[in-house]
């Protein structure tokens, strides 16, 4: 932590956790926006146990610089997420991704006009005007969120980029409030604490919390989250770009890494030994050969795949913890 390397090991995120691997991302496009001469690569360690990532750099960083870029690239990138009701200059925010297939087909078609491709990869991360029913688009799979509970997907995604800071933790002359490349830090150097009360969008497993897994009602419980990987995971998320796909009778929507069997759905991602950038990563999601395993990915250094899945509890949907395939 103390001294400049080109290897960093990302502590924080694990293999398992959908949370971590879209921070991953995240990590890199937040790099890749404010220190591309950084040539920011990552890869897994899998010499070491436990399984982490290794963010690896053209130039020697400390990993407090590290951090304290990843939070000036989420600051840059912010700007971007933002969810009108329609077009036009003066509309109001839009708090769910339910837009009508007309009005995202006038989103997707504004969002060429904006400089650089930031804005663009971000909505067709979200939806396409092709998929949609009953005039209605169909949200990305990674949206879990559809007002239930007052839980809305878009304004989460708004706010949570550009939440540098959390609220002060602690008491009285205790108290303190991390800065954004804490969080940071936190994030990607730490296990994760899940301390702070900010928004989440439910791809952490732990925010799958049932009657049957606890001695009491989790009702009343205050959730807390782990929010400089929820911010960053909020950028990964602009990577998984959505298609239009037939499915039966129907144009359904389909996301890099991303499959439907009958109506589950499985997210999958690689475990990679080799040093990669975004889009090599992005290349691997894409790869026909994911949902098999690693056998069908090995000649690309493809060591594991994990596998999570997406399930729905009462009201409430969440990702579970990524097994192997």
């Amino acid at each position: 932590m103390t001294r400049a390397a080109q290897r960093h090991r990302l502590s924080g995120l694990e293999p398992d956790n959908l949370l971590a691997f879209l921070a991953l991302l995240g990590l890199l496009r937040a790099l890749e926006t404010v220190r591309p001469e950084w040539r920011p690569r990552a890869a897994w360690d899998v010499e070491q146990s436990p399984l982490r990532p290794v963010l690896t750099l053209g130039v020697g960083q400390m990993s407090t610089a590290v951090a304290d870029a990843a939070a000036d690239g989420a600051a840059r990138l912010a700007k971007f997420y933002r969810f009108p009701a329609d077009p036009a200059p003066d509309a109001s925010p839009q708090n769910d991704l339910n837009y009508t297939d007309e009005v995202a087909r006038q989103l997707l078609s504004a969002s060429l006009a904006d400089d650089g491709r930031e804005r663009a990869d971000l909505w067709a991360a979200l939806m396409s005007d092709a998929a949609a029913k009953d005039a209605q688009i169909e949200a990305t799979p990674l949206c879990l969120l559809f007002g239930q509970g007052h839980q809305h997907f878009l304004d989460r995604l708004a706010k949570v980029p550009c939440l540098a800071v959390t609220p002060p933790r602690g008491q009285g002359k205790s108290t303190v409030t991390p800065t954004p490349g804490q969080t940071m830090c936190e994030a990607l150097f730490e296990p994760w604490k899940r301390q702070d009360p900010t928004p989440a969008f439910r791809w952490d497993p732990s925010e799958d919390v049932r009657y049957a897994l606890r001695a009491d009602n989790p009702a009343g419980t205050k959730s807390t989250t782990q929010h400089g990987a929820n911010r960053l995971a909020a950028l990964g998320l602009a990577a998984l770009t959505t298609t239009p796909a037939q499915r039966g009778p129907r144009v359904r929507l389909q996301v890099l890494g991303g499959w439907f069997e009958r109506n589950d759905f499985s997210f999958a991602w690689p475990i990679w030994r080799d040093a990669a950038s975004l889009a090599a990563i992005r290349a691997l999601l894409s790869h026909p050969g994911l949902r098999d395993g690693p056998e069908a990915l090995a000649h690309l250094g493809v060591t594991q795949v994990r596998r999570t899945r997406r399930i729905a509890v009462g009201k409430f949907m969440n990702f579970i913890r990524a097994e192997p395939v």
